[in-house]
């Protein structure tokens, strides 16, 4: 099964392999929230370096039973262009917030660090972009870096 993501505005359509072996908590909890395909803003990063941020809007998961804390898998700090990372952050650890942040990153070139507002964080790697979708995948992000924010669709692919 595969991960695709598309954003019209941008000219994005990849396909990325999910690394099920190594983060089997994290991917089932993307599985279980792609049962239909999701719009989720994305936006260029401030801090990470080259990284579209794409938070999962809180209303989306409200009532959710998979919508639990995850732990860290295949953890990193400095994701490669190509990895998709999900970032769990629990309530009230950013600024208050109560609600917990769960965001996918999608992560584009080299030099990214998984750096925050509020300090280093460790990611998981769920999925890595094909390497024949990798120049697609930057070219898409450097266009919507530029133009600011899009939205961008996930969906599971057999």
């Amino acid at each position: 099964m595969s991960l695709l993501i598309t954003c019209p505005s941008a000219d994005l359509s990849v396909k990325a392999e999910f690394l099920d072996a190594k983060a089997p908590e994290n991917i089932a909890f993307l599985r279980a929230y792609l049962a239909t395909p999701r719009h989720v803003p994305g936006l260029h990063a401030m801090w990470t370096g080259p990284e579209i941020s794409c938070p999962i809007p809180p209303p989306h998961l409200a009532g959710a039973a998979y919508a639990q804390p995850l732990p860290p898998e295949n953890a990193t700090l400095n994701p490669q262009p190509g990895d998709i990372v999900l970032a769990y952050i629990p309530a009230r650890v950013w600024g208050g917030n109560p609600d917990p942040i769960f965001d996918i990153g999608l992560f584009y070139g080299p030099g990214a660090r998984m750096l925050f507002p509020i300090g280093w964080h460790a990611g998981s790697v769920i999925a890595q972009v094909r390497p024949e979708d990798r120049a697609s995948l930057a070219d898409a992000c450097n266009r919507i870096r530029r133009s600011g924010a899009c939205e961008i669709t996930f969906a599971l692919e057999p």
